[in-house]
């Protein structure tokens, strides 16, 4: 009896551990350093595989070779972890299907079109506006948090970022549709895709909820663009290595924050991802050589709006529900 008792003690509790706060912070900053990392290997990756831009066709099918490849991955350490064959429950399927089209779908098809319109340090400044659509869907979609002067005050500084980097330095207001505008679309998926896992994930495994969506969303994005001509070819053997990179990235980062959305406020997860857009912007900076964008006035101004709007959000805004309860 003791023994059993021991056991039980000594089981691991993911309620337990990720509701830490060093543990949170460790494991969010790590998801955003892997999605920085992705702006410029995305790019990296257009070269190594041949891939051609300006064929929608062909970006929708390497994003797709991407995803599906996370999914196996996230499946397989699903499968080893637990002792079992990882499967979704049947009648989750439905929320497997409707979480891939958000997260993976629609997010990526949007982001690698865009990306490949704009420069990644821009982008990466961009797609920070995922968290503020994330509060605006909340509030007013799935109604999980109210709007107030606080949130408002970190929405405009979030969206002043966005025409600050629009100006490129001279006053010069350059947006495109495929470009900026499919960047934006990427973050508004995204900020969909959080809300829907973070109800999901109280009716199916997280692991097996994360991987089912990748791979369908993967198989999905292949299907069209084979269907449509989409082509691509390795360069070399670190083409190979650089695919499995950034399926490996998705999959660790997706999954460690399916469990970090799962266990604690939607609000205090996102605070973190206000480090999203500057590992993005000084990834793109140091591997593409993007440092003339980085270091602009109107970028730089734009990041720290970025970073102060999404913090004050989350910071302030929390502390002043907690208060509005109490009283």
């Amino acid at each position: 009896m003791e023994k059993n008792t021991l056991n039980e003690k000594k089981r691991f509790d993911p309620s337990s551990f990720f509701t830490k706060n060093y543990i949170i912070c460790i494991c969010a900053i790590f998801c955003c350093i892997l999605w920085g990392s992705a702006f410029p290997c995305v790019k990296i990756g257009y070269k190594l595989f041949n891939v051609n831009t300006d064929s929608v066709p062909s970006l929708m099918l390497f994003a797709g070779t991407r995803f599906a490849l996370a999914g196996i991955l996230v499946i397989i350490f699903g499968c080893i972890t637990q002792k079992r064959f990882l499967v979704p429950k049947a009648k989750n399927l439905w929320r497997v299907g409707l979480l891939s089209v958000f997260q993976t779908s629609l997010q990526y098809t949007f982001f690698y079109i865009g990306l490949a319109h704009t420069a990644g340090v821009k982008a990466s400044v961009l797609n920070g506006l995922g968290v503020f659509f994330t509060i605006i869907i909340a509030c007013f979609i799935f109604r999980t948090e109210k709007f107030n002067l606080v949130k408002l005050t970190g929405c405009i500084l979030g969206f002043g970022a966005v025409i600050l980097i629009n100006l490129n330095g001279d006053f010069s207001f350059e947006f495109s549709i495929l470009g900026e505008g499919f960047v934006i679309l990427s973050g508004l998926s995204a900020a969909v895709s959080a809300g829907l896992v973070k109800i999901f994930s109280k009716h199916e495994n997280t692991t097996a909820l994360c991987g089912y969506q990748f791979l369908i969303g993967g198989v999905i994005l292949i299907i069209i663009g084979l269907s449509f001509g989409g082509a691509f070819r390795p360069v070399s053997v670190g083409s190979i290595f650089m695919l499995l990179y950034l399926a490996l990235l998705s999959a660790c980062a997706f999954t460690l924050q399916g469990f970090l959305l799962k266990y604690n406020p939607v609000s205090k997860i996102a605070v973190f991802k206000s480090t999203n857009p500057l590992f993005g912007a000084v990834f793109s900076a140091v591997i593409l050589g993007e440092s003339d964008k980085l270091l602009s006035y109107f970028t730089l101004i734009a990041i720290v709006l970025v970073c102060l709007g999404i913090f004050i959000i989350n910071k302030f805004g929390e502390k002043r529900l907690k208060n509005e309860k109490s009283g």
